[in-house]
């Protein structure tokens, strides 16, 4: 099916009920109007001369109007380009020439910013302002003015055109320019399914927390409970306490959210004050999880932690670690897969692999690879890379994980995230583990510095109160061993970020590896 294709499944469940609430403004659409506004929208852009499966952006804060407006190009068979408002002026107009982006949506309140693309991307010829006019730009009210939804063809056909794409999504870009990755209905589809499948049936009255950027994860996210006929409350960034607040007033089921959010939540005062019984659902994605706060996660919220691995290029949920095993896990039962992202989805293969193609047995540690529908097409109008990332016939990661003989898979690294300290490796994630199982512990990042005899020492940057080095570097030799402890433990006030919100391992290792030639 077409991507939005789904959203029509959940309109049809029930036109009438809710379906977007922005708590920033108090607008509420029902799954009707809705459907009507980006119809009208997707009548106006072709009206302007919109050719179809072209390439159109969205800027702004996350947002009632951001989300009709994303429903909009789909139903107007564009190609989704997510721009993440972190980045820097640069990087995202470097990122729309490459893909040579025409259209966008935005925000007024990011007006000087999109005025800075328009200057740096000549195809960027056709903006409309989301919520007011500006300039020679029409507000979207101004933009679908007396457009008849009627004249809207229908573009898919009878097998709901799996090979059209749905969005030419960035990669994070941490080691150079994004790549765009070249999404299909078949893909998207097939994510869509895998993930509703995940997370549905656990409620009768489904209301889902848009508050990560709907750029990244949390679009398909809400695509995938709008499927289910969930309402879609919105709020436009995460404040731990705000958020808190809003799932008791709502009676949010279901909520999204990368795992340093989730830490916040865990260190806000709310949390013993508001009622957090109506979770079914809370979705964690994007980095690997402490077990130790995830215990404490369920404590605090209940058997609705759960948690799912993926990439842009195998997006969402290539493994898939459910509630019911996460709860077991916190009691005692296999307590090691709180350390654990799931096992493999219907939708894929997954095997781990050596470098020079061998695939591992249960127990030993490689790259993840992967297989089926759900990975990406290809990179696009890059061949090259493309031919680089599917050696030996699979999808590669970079993520260096092990599985185990039950199919549970366990990341430790990223490839370029491993120290080699005196000719042992020394798998990063492994050392936050065990970091983080602190209780004063709230965050920590583990790099390789420079060592004139090992070559790369282990070194902890930690985010903490009441705690000294003496004691972190003492609790992670009882729990790994001398080897792997970090021989230097540095405090700060907070940890550096990407744009995607991923900690910056690159910012940290360059404090250290200045003039030096880095072993990673």
């Amino acid at each position: 099916m077409r991507s939005i294709d789904y959203f029509d499944r959940g309109h049809d469940r029930d036109p009438q009920r809710a379906c977007l609430i922005d708590a920033e403004t108090g607008e509420r659409l029902s799954f009707a109007e809705v459907k009507a506004l980006t119809e009208r929208i997707a009548a106006a852009m072709r009206a302007a001369g919109f050719p179809g499966q072209a390439p159109v952006a969205l800027y702004g804060p996350n947002s009632a109007a951001i989300m009709v407006a994303l429903l909009a190009i789909w139903r107007a068979n564009g190609q989704w380009v997510p721009v993440n408002m972190r980045n820097a002026i640069e990087a995202n107009a470097g990122y729309l020439n490459y893909v040579r982006c025409g259209w966008i949506f935005y925000h007024s309140s990011t007006a000087e910013e999109v005025a800075a693309l328009r200057a740096q991307v000549p195809t960027l010829n056709r903006c409309i302002c989301l919520d007011r006019p500006l300039g020679d730009d029409p507000s979207l009210d101004q933009f679908i003015a007396g457009v008849d939804a009627g004249t809207l063809p229908d573009f898919s056909d009878p097998f709901g055109r799996p090979d059209e794409i749905v969005g030419l999504f960035p990669t994070g870009g941490t080691t150079g320019p994004s790549k765009g990755v070249v999404v299909t209905n078949l893909g998207w589809g097939t994510m869509i399914e895998t993930l509703g499948e995940a997370v549905g049936g656990r409620t009768d009255d489904p209301v889902a927390l848009v508050v990560a950027p709907v750029t990244h994860a949390a679009g398909p996210v809400a695509l995938a409970t709008l499927a289910l006929g969930a309402t879609q409350v919105i709020l436009p960034g995460f404040d731990a306490d705000r958020v808190l607040r809003t799932i008791a007033e709502h009676r949010i089921s279901h909520l999204y959210l990368p795992p340093t959010a989730l830490y916040g939540l865990l260190a806000s005062p709310e949390l013993g004050r508001q009622d957090m019984a109506s979770l079914r659902i809370l979705l964690l994605v994007g980095s690997p999880v402490s077990p130790e706060k995830l215990r404490l996660a369920v404590e605090a919220f209940g058997p609705c932690l759960c948690q799912a691995y993926g990439q842009v290029e195998s997006p969402m949920i290539t493994t898939w670690l459910p509630p019911e095993i996460v709860a077991a896990a916190a009691a005692g039962d296999h307590p090691e897969r709180l350390a654990s992202c799931g096992r493999p989805t219907r939708s894929v293969q997954v095997a781990i692999m050596a470098e020079d193609g061998t695939l591992l047995a249960p127990g030993e540690t490689g790259e993840i690879v992967v297989r089926g529908v759900l990975v990406s097409r290809e990179y696009f109008e890059m061949p090259e890379a493309t031919a680089e990332v599917r050696q030996f016939g699979w999808h590669h990661s970079g993520d260096i994980a092990r599985m185990d003989r039950d199919g549970y898979v366990y990341i430790v690294d990223r490839k370029k995230d491993m120290v080699v300290s005196g000719g042992f490796n020394v798998f990063t994630a492994e050392v936050e583990a065990a970091v983080t199982e602190l209780a004063q512990v709230r965050e920590c990042a583990v790099i390789g510095v420079p060592h004139d005899k090992w070559g790369e020492a282990v070194h902890a940057v930690v985010v903490a109160e009441g705690i000294d080095a003496a004691a972190v570097i003492a609790h992670a030799r009882a729990r790994l061993g001398g080897v792997k402890a970090p021989k230097s433990v540095q405090f700060v006030d907070f940890l550096p970020r990407t744009a995607a919100g991923k900690i910056d391992k690159k910012a940290l290792r360059a404090e250290h590896w200045h003039g030096a030639r880095m072993v990673n």
